[in-house]
């Protein structure tokens, strides 16, 4: 136990410390300050003015959303007729997979686009090498770099005074994949190569196991696919079974390193908050609240699962922890570590079956999604984030009887409607898409879908709508979700889930930019005091728990009571 505890203690500690050398390097990047790599400037720009964009025009909100949602559209149609008619190409398809059934192509592709990952397929078995790497794989690049963009742009904005202009999108997209995601997948991938991790283009491979028996294995280019997975906060596995499956994890070191990879970029952002408006305690303030939910989540799932389950219990079995599900090479500590890393950032990766866990543990992972700004994904984790931040700002505002102001600028009427209404978007995606569901399934109970009855069924498609409109991907496996009627909901949840939260605080970043500033007085609310840091903390637990704690009580909690 005591060597699981430092495992877990050493992927928390290394990840925030490599996080702040990376959040300078990062704000380095978004301001055009001198960097290594420098020498892929000319490179950069060439592929910039290929496409007809000028790297140097600004543009305002509206011009960066219309880039933002332009761009994603053609990667999506990209994508999706690439899945159409996958077996229609012979390129890296050595054991010729045929094409994809539309509604899977549309939700897959709608996944990937959209940083979610939700697999509604298994990889091996329905995607070729092609797929893995030009569409797939490619697409936790572009996907991760336009949440990393459009945080710049916030900052930006944040940063602004009377100007509308907040940059641009196009170059900040480039830069992002070039000088962020791009050097930090190689070094992941050399290390899991190192580790064990293949990559290789050969088909299927005739082995002898230890019974004698022959089977075929499936293998592939596994290390710079699971490297942006997790970096990017994308999650798709190269397997069905995820970073379980000992190709794509295969001994505890690579855990570690995959762990740090998940936490390491939206951890840096928040330190980037500080670096580029020069609010260095203030970043501190917002990422004690997030690790302080961070570590609480963390601490309550290792202790569920070291309780065990009490059927076990029951068989006299009480110093079991509950081992179902999980990889012994990992133990119990290191897959809770993981499954509240993996929600928290909206990773979705997952190294243990979440559907096994304890019913508390596995409320904390649909929590976590829920609340969708705990380190967030690479970059609209903050943006998330700093919505609450808009809310309590206002709240504290009136508790102290001042006009809410954030960074010098004033929260009027207008922000604080668009913050609300982008805050509220999420809880209604989740009840409105479970509720769909759950009415469906009433009508047709025969269905089949879903396997498990009770408390847990309703917790299975909780999870599905949750996962889909927090863009996480992970699920609770016991849902039959490649069906129309899921590939569908969950495809639509996913695109609103995704592009709504992200123009919504750009237009709201938008209108603040163009304010003046008004000098910090006496009479100024302290943002980097801890009063804030309460209210801030409570105004997240008050609104998740307001617009969540009905549908938990229904599935994870009525689950714990009746076991």
């Amino acid at each position: 136990m005591t060597t699981e505890l430092l495992g877990i203690l050493l992927i928390f500690l290394a990840s925030l410390s490599l996080a702040w050398p990376l959040g300078k390097y990062i704000t380095r990047v978004f301001t055009d300050q001198s960097t290594f790599l420098d020498f892929l400037n000319p490179m950069e720009e060439k592929l910039l003015r290929l496409a007809g964009i000028n790297p140097s025009y600004s543009m305002d909100w509206k011009q960066n959303a219309k880039a933002l949602l332009g761009l994603n559209l053609i990667f999506f149609f990209f994508a999706f007729l690439f899945l159409l008619f996958q077996g229609a190409h012979p390129f890296w398809n050595p054991v010729r997979l045929g094409n994809w059934e539309p509604t899977l192509a549309f939700n897959t592709a709608v996944s990937f686009v959209t940083n979610t990952n939700l697999q509604h397929y298994s990889g091996e078995s329905g995607a070729s090498y092609f797929t893995q790497l030009l569409v797939f794989c490619w697409l936790q690049f572009v996907s991760a770099g336009t949440g990393i963009a459009a945080c710049a742009l916030l900052f930006q904005g944040l940063k602004n005074d009377r100007t509308s202009q907040l940059g641009n999108f196009y170059k900040l997209f480039v830069k992002s994949c070039t000088r962020i995601l791009l050097p930090l997948a190689v070094v992941v991938s050399l290390l899991l190569v190192l580790g064990g991790t293949p990559v290789t283009f050969e088909g299927l491979r005739e082995v002898t196991t230890l019974e004698g028996q022959k089977i075929n294995v499936a293998s592939g280019p596994v290390a710079p696919m699971v490297a942006i997975k997790q970096l990017g906060t994308n999650g798709g596995g190269f397997f069905g079974p995820n970073s379980t499956h000992p190709f794509e994890n295969p001994n505890y070191l690579t855990n570690v390193v995959e762990n740090i990879s998940i936490l390491l970029i939206p951890m840096a952002l928040v330190f980037t908050f500080g670096f580029f408006l020069n609010r260095k305690k203030l970043a501190l303030v917002f990422m004690g609240v997030m690790t302080l939910l961070f570590l609480s989540f963390v601490a309550i799932s290792i202790t569920e699962e070291l309780k065990g389950s009490p059927s076990l219990r029951e068989l006299g079995l009480s110093s079991s922890s509950n081992l179902e599900g999980k990889e012994l090479r990992f133990g119990s500590m290191a897959s809770s570590l993981w499954g509240v890393s993996t929600t928290s950032t909206s990773n979705g990766s997952v190294n243990s079956m979440h559907d096994s866990h304890t019913p508390i543990s596995g409320g904390i992972f649909l929590l976590d999604m829920m609340i969708n700004a705990i380190y967030g994904g690479v970059g609209v984790g903050f943006i998330n984030f700093f919505l609450y931040v808009i809310i309590a700002v206002f709240i504290a505002g009136q508790m102290i009887g001042r006009t809410p102001d954030f960074l010098g600028k004033k929260i009027e009427a207008p922000e604080i409607k668009l913050a609300s209404l982008v805050i509220l978007l999420h809880p209604f995606l989740i009840l409105a898409g479970t509720a769909l569901a759950s009415y469906s399934l009433s009508l047709d109970p025969e269905l089949g879908w879903l396997k498990n009855p009770s408390y847990h069924g309703f917790s299975e498609i909780l999870y599905e709508n949750t996962s889909a409109a927090a863009n996480n991907g992970s699920g609770f496996e016991g849902l039959g979700d490649n069906t129309p009627f899921w590939n569908l909901l969950t495809g639509i949840i996913m695109l609103l889930g995704r592009f709504l939260p992200i123009i919504g605080p750009l237009a709201l970043v938008g209108s603040l930019s163009f304010k003046k500033s008004i000098p910090q007085s006496s009479g100024s609310l302290k943002l980097e005091s801890m009063a804030f840091g309460v209210v801030l903390l409570a105004v997240i637990l008050i609104v998740t728990a307001l617009s969540f704690f009905p549908a938990l009580a229904l599935g994870p909690i009525a689950d714990y009571f009746s076991i």
